[in-house]
C-alpha cells in the first residue's frame, strides 16, 4: 500500500460519484434507444398518410435524470393534425415533461406520504434533483380514473362487510365538513401460521346521491359475482342510523352485527371498576345479548355521575333497537343453510378507518374534488387496482411485472448499455497493479 499512494474517496463521495455516473449513463442509453426507435418509425410509417416535417427537441424528467433527444414530427394527411408517432408508439405524451414512472412514483408517494409537498421532497432527496413539484403531483392525482378489474368469483355464498364513517373538514367557506361513508368487503379469513388476513378485500367509498346501501349493492354486483337472490351478507358497524338502515334495505338477506369494539369501549368507559363489569364482559364475549341487556338495565342508578347515567340510558336505548345484533352471526348463517366453519368474529372497521384517517385527517381540510381523488387513489393502492393517469397508467403498485419483455428489446438494451458504459470507470484506465484496479477487475461478471 505504501508503494501505491492512491487517494481513496469516502464511501459517501464514491456513492454520489457512481450515482451521478449511472444517471448520465441512463440518460445516454435512453436517448440512444429512443432516437433509434424514432428512426425505425420514420422508415416503416405509412408514408401516404404521415408526411415527415422535421425533428423537434424533447426533454423528459425521468427517475434517473433528464433525457434530451430529437424526435420526428409528422402531419397526418387524414386528420390534418400534427403528431409525434414516437409518442403514440410508446403510449406517452411528451408535452407533459416527465416520464410515466415519475408520475407513478409521485402518485404512490402522495398517497402514502403525509402531503403532496412531502412526496415531492422525497423524490428530490432520492434522485438528487427536483423532478416534479407538489402542485404538479396534486394536479395529476386530481385526474386519475379507476380501471375496472374483472369481477371476482365468490368462494362462499356469503360476503362480509365492515362499515364506518370518516368525518373530513372542508376548505370552502360556509361549507361544513362531511362524513365519508366507507365499506370494506371481503370473503372471509385466511390463516397462515399466526397471521390472519382477509380474503379478496375490496373497499367502497360512497359517491353520488343514491342511498348508501343501494350504491354498495351496485358495487357488489360490479365487483363480485354477486347475486342478491343467492348470496347473504354479514354487516358489521356501529349504531349510526345510516348503517343500521341496512336491516330495512336487505331485509332477510343480511345480518347486522353491532361492532363489538364500540360496545366494549362504551361498557369499559362506563363500568370499569364496577362490580357488574366482569359479568358484562363475559356476556359480550359469549354473544349472549339477553344477559348483557339484563346486566345493563340492572346497573341503572348505580353509576357515580349523572352524565354516566345518561350515557348508560342512551346505550341501552340503542341496543334495544336491534337486540339480535349482539348475537353470533354464525348461528344465523347455519339457519340459512351456510356452513360457518373457519369464519371469525367481525371487527376490522376501525383498522380500515385508521388507514384513511392517517392520510386524510390530522388537521387537514379538503375541497370535494381533492378528497374524492385522494380516496380513489388510496382504494386503488389498497386493492391493487390499475389507475388511468394523465400520462399513462399505474399498473401494479410497487409490485414488479411478471411478464418479460421480448428478447429483441432485452438484447437491444444490453448492447446499448454496453456501448454507453464502456471506458466510463476511470480507475480501469490507470495502472493495472494498483489495488482498486485489481478489485474492480475481480468484480467482472457480477
Amino acid at each position: 500500500m505504501q508503494k501505491n499512494n492512491t487517494e481513496y474517496p469516502t464511501l459517501k463521495e464514491l456513492e454520489q460519484l457512481v450515482w451521478r455516473k449511472l444517471q448520465e449513463t441512463f440518460s445516454s442509453v435512453m436517448t440512444s434507444m429512443l432516437e433509434a426507435y424514432d428512426e425505425e418509425i420514420v422508415k416503416q410509417r405509412d408514408k401516404q398518410r404521415f408526411h415527415y416535417k422535421d425533428k423537434r427537441p424533447l426533454k423528459i424528467d425521468s427517475l434517473f435524470g433528464e433525457i434530451e433527444l430529437k424526435r420526428s414530427y409528422y402531419r397526418d394527411r387524414e386528420t390534418g393534425k400534427y403528431v409525434y408517432l414516437l409518442d403514440q408508439y410508446l403510449q406517452f405524451e411528451g408535452i407533459k415533461g416527465f416520464s410515466p414512472l415519475v408520475e407513478e412514483a409521485a402518485i404512490e408517494l402522495a398517497v402514502t406520504s403525509p402531503s403532496y409537498r412531502k412526496a415531492s421532497n422525497t423524490l428530490e432527496t432520492l434522485l438528487g434533483y427536483r423532478v416534479i413539484s407538489h402542485e404538479a403531483i396534486r394536479q395529476h392525482l386530481l385526474e386519475v380514473e379507476v380501471i375496472r378489474k374483472e369481477r371476482q368469483s365468490l368462494t362462499h355464498p356469503v360476503l362480509f362487510i365492515e362499515v364506518d364513517g370518516l368525518y373530513l373538514k372542508r376548505q370552502e367557506k360556509r361549507i361544513k365538513g362531511k362524513e365519508e361513508k366507507i365499506a370494506a368487503v371481503h370473503q372471509g379469513w385466511e390463516v397462515n401460521g399466526k397471521r390472519v388476513s382477509l380474503k379478496e378485500k375490496r373497499h367502497y367509498v360512497h359517491r353520488g346521491k343514491e342511498p348508501f346501501w343501494e350504491g354498495l349493492e351496485t358495487f357488489l354486483m360490479e365487483t363480485f359475482d354477486y347475486d342478491p337472490a343467492v348470496h347473504r351478507l354479514v354487516i358489521n358497524g356501529d349504531g349510526a342510523t345510516w348503517i343500521t338502515s341496512c336491516r330495512d334495505y336487505f331485509q332477510g338477506r343480511a345480518f347486522f352485527t353491532i361492532d363489538r369494539f364500540h360496545v366494549a369501549r362504551d361498557i369499559r368507559r362506563l363500568f370499569k371498576g364496577h362490580r357488574r363489569y366482569r359479568a358484562m364482559q363475559k356476556a359480550l364475549a359469549k354473544y349472549d345479548g339477553e344477559t348483557l341487556m339484563i346486566e345493563l338495565n340492572s346497573a341503572v342508578g348505580t353509576l357515580e355521575t349523572e352524565a354516566k347515567e345518561e350515557r348508560l340510558e342512551a346505550l341501552i336505548h340503542q341496543l334495544e333497537q336491534y337486540p339480535e345484533a349482539l348475537g353470533d352471526y354464525r348461528e344465523w348463517l347455519k339457519d340459512q343453510g351456510i356452513d360457518p366453519t373457519g369464519f371469525r368474529p367481525m371487527g376490522s372497521a376501525e383498522g380500515t378507518m385508521s388507514v384513511f384517517a392517517k392520510r386524510l385527517k390530522n388537521g387537514r381540510s379538503w375541497v370535494e374534488k381533492g378528497a374524492s381523488a385522494m380516496m380513489t387513489a388510496m382504494v386503488a393502492l389498497m386493492d391493487k387496482i390499475p389507475l388511468k393517469t394523465l400520462i399513462g397508467r399505474v399498473e401494479k403498485w410497487t409490485e414488479p411485472k411478471e411478464e418479460r419483455p421480448p428478447k429483441y428489446f432485452v438484447e437491444k438494451v444490453e448492447s446499448t448499455i454496453g456501448e454507453a458504459t464502456r471506458n466510463n470507470v476511470m480507475y480501469l484506465k490507470q495502472r493495472a497493479n494498483i489495488p482498486v484496479y485489481r478489485a474492480l477487475k475481480d468484480l467482472k461478471g457480477f
